[in-house]
């Protein structure tokens, strides 16, 4: 699936779409440069799911939990060096428990996502044009 946005509000909606998506147990792997759209994406995906919560990135934090009906677990691996301090941080028992997980900068720590993590590549051009890409999307084409 390969999806472009022109606009902040277009990622937002796109992020609603795959929010409205997720189950228990769905893990999103966001890849790409700084500013590429990661953290407006989740923004969208929070939003979808029904999470009125201000989402900000988990830069400092490493993880961030939003509680809900299916939890939302944002998690960001940029500052990290290693999988192991992935690892080290807990979140196996996120990635396999009953929220929905979202990792920025999860290309550093791909070893530690599960098969099934629906990897999601985003890159800016040098218009302005977000280009959204994806493996192992689940739901045909749905947008």
């Amino acid at each position: 699936m390969i999806l472009e946005s022109h606009s902040r509000e277009e990622t937002l909606k796109i992020g609603f779409e795959i929010g409205k998506r997720l189950q228990k147990g769905d893990v999103i792997a966001l890849q790409g440069t700084l500013a590429a759209g990661k953290t407006t994406l989740t923004q969208g995906i929070a939003l979808g799911m029904g999470i009125d919560e201000q989402i900000t990135s988990p830069t400092f934090t490493l993880i961030s939990e939003y509680p809900n009906r299916i939890p939302l677990y944002h998690m960001d691996a940029y500052r990290l060096d290693s999988v192991q301090d992935f690892l080290d941080l807990g979140v196996e028992e996120l990635l396999w428990g009953d929220g929905a997980c979202v990792v920025e900068w999860s290309e550093k720590v791909m070893e530690a996502m599960p098969k099934n993590a629906i990897v999601i590549r985003l890159s800016v051009d040098q218009s302005g044009v977000h280009r959204i890409e994806s493996e192992n999307w689940p739901w045909g084409d749905a947008f």
